[in-house]
C-alpha cells in the first residue's frame, strides 16, 4: 500500500509487525522515530533562515531549531559570529567584559549566549536546520513522508523493538533504516551543491 498520510503508516508500522492489538502503541514508535530522525537526517528542505533581534547576553532559540549552521551580523560588513564553549566566553568575560558587537555565540540550553554582550540591538541572521514538523492526527503528511516514507516506516519499526523485546527482525530494520537515511542525505548534498537552491526563510 501507499504511505502518503499519518493513518497510512500507522497502517504500515501495523501490518509490517504483523500485530493487530498495536494501535495505541504505533503512534509511539512514531514520535520515537521523529526524535531519532531529527538526530540523523540533514536534508536541504532542513534549512530556515529568520533574524533574531539580539540586545542582551543570551537570546532564545526558535522552538524548531535543531542544529545552528551559521550566524551572520545583519550589518554592511557581513560579519560572520564564530561559534564558542561556554568556558571560552567565561574565560573571555574574566578578562574583558565589556560590551560590543557580538562577536561569539555559544548553546546554553535553549538559549544562546553572545560575546561580547550587546551594547545595543543588534539584528543577527541565523541560519539553522530545523525540525521535520511532525505528523499528526491534524498534521497528516509532511515533506519528509512524502520524499522518504521509507525513513519513517523503518524508523518505526525500529523503535517497536524494545516495546516488542526479542523481535529477530529488529538488526534487518535498523540496516534498512540506516541506509534510507544515508541515502536521503547524500541527496540532499547533491541537491546542495547543484547551484539550484534557496535557503527557507521564516517569512515565507
Amino acid at each position: 500500500m501507499s504511505i502518503t498520510t499519518y493513518a497510512e503508516l500507522q497502517t504500515s508500522v501495523a501490518s509490517w509487525l504483523n500485530r493487530d492489538d498495536l494501535t495505541a502503541v504505533v503512534p509511539d514508535f512514531i514520535a520515537l522515530a521523529e526524535a531519532q530522525i531529527a538526530r540523523d537526517v540533514r536534508h536541504w528542505r532542513m534549512i530556515e533562515q529568520t533574524t533574531l533581534t539580539v540586545n542582551d547576553q543570551y537570546e532564545a532559540i526558535p522552538a524548531d531549531w535543531v542544529e545552528t549552521i551559521r550566524m551572520v551580523l545583519s550589518a554592511s560588513d557581513r560579519r560572520k559570529l564564530e561559534t564558542g564553549s561556554l568556558n571560552e566566553l567565561m574565560d573571555r568575560r574574566h578578562v574583558d567584559d565589556s560590551v560590543g558587537a557580538p562577536m561569539l555565540y555559544a548553546h546554553v540550553g535553549d538559549q544562546f549566549e553572545f560575546y561580547p554582550t550587546p551594547d545595543g540591538s543588534y539584528s543577527v541572521e541565523l541560519t539553522y536546520y530545523r525540525t521535520v514538523p511532525a505528523l499528526s492526527v491534524s498534521n497528516t503528511s509532511n515533506w519528509l513522508l512524502t520524499q522518504a516514507p521509507d525513513v519513517y516506516l523503518y524508523g518505526a519499526l525500529v523503535q517497536s523493538a524494545p516495546y516488542l523485546s526479542d523481535d529477530q527482525r529488529a538488526t534487518i530494520w535498523a540496516g534498512f533504516y540506516a541506509a534510507s537515511v544515508s541515502q536521503l542525505n547524500a541527496a540532499s548534498d547533491a541537491a546542495r551543491t547543484s547551484g539550484s537552491l534557496r535557503l527557507r526563510t521564516r517569512n515565507q
